[in-house]
């Protein structure tokens, strides 16, 4: 697999050249959006780690002219400052993000599951009762769940509540709303047995449940799942 890194502070793009390479990945390197450009326009590449702040063309707008053209996995790359550019880099056609400073072994997580869904996961959005969002899918059918093609195994109940929230992605559900659809029945003092297993879920769909992609809290007002 080919993958592209492209920031413009050399150390970064070659310390994420040699985790990956001792993954087996082939590197390619660039320090701009327009270096970066011209390298996909003359080699197979197969995800892009893209850098937001970089001269002459800047990681947003290399997005949307890389997306003109290709739907190679594109992972942004922001530091904690840069929160509007990053929604606005998802916006634009950027399929995750990591925030500097980094782990490594979560970019290489990352980077594994981008190429996975990308490359086994195409086929699965053509068929009836699928709910997804991102690399969150769940197949009401065969009753499983996967997150970047991994299985996850979840209780019945902690099914029916991702199943909920999933299936209308974006909207925001009270505690009471989740607790009386789940359930079916009227909700009584049921905050906390909805936190526990809205965090059991997290714990097993999440990279890092403390900062949650897709299970969401909106603080006053209950939980929703993001839509990617």
């Amino acid at each position: 697999m080919n993958i592209l890194v492209c920031d413009d502070d050399k150390e970064i793009v070659n310390a994420i050249g040699i985790y990956l390479e001792n993954e087996g990945y082939q590197i390619f390197k660039a320090y701009n959006g327009l270096e970066a450009i011209e390298i996909i326009g003359e080699n197979e590449i197969h995800l892009i780690i893209m850098d937001i702040m970089m001269p002459k063309m800047n990681g947003i707008q290399a997005t949307m002219k890389i997306r003109e053209h290709k739907n190679i996995p594109l992972i942004m790359l922001s530091a904690k400052t840069e929160d509007t550019d990053k929604i606005l880099g998802l916006n634009m056609g950027a399929d995750d993000y990591i925030t500097k400073p980094f782990n490594p072994l979560e970019l290489i997580a990352r980077v594994k599951a981008n190429l996975r869904r990308y490359t086994t996961l195409g086929s699965m959005e053509k068929k009836k009762n699928i709910y997804q969002t991102g690399g969150l899918v769940i197949d009401d059918e065969t009753k499983t769940i996967t997150v970047d093609g991994e299985e996850v195994r979840l209780t019945p109940v902690q099914y029916k509540i991702l199943k909920l929230l999933t299936a209308n992605a974006g909207r925001v559900f009270s505690i009471d709303d989740i607790y009386e659809t789940v359930w079916n029945e009227p909700a009584y003092n049921s905050e906390n047995t909805v936190a526990v297993h809205i965090r059991k879920i997290r714990e097993k769909i999440e990279i890092n449940p403390r900062e949650p992609k897709y299970l969401k809290v909106v603080w006053g007002v209950g939980y929703k799942v993001e839509k990617i």
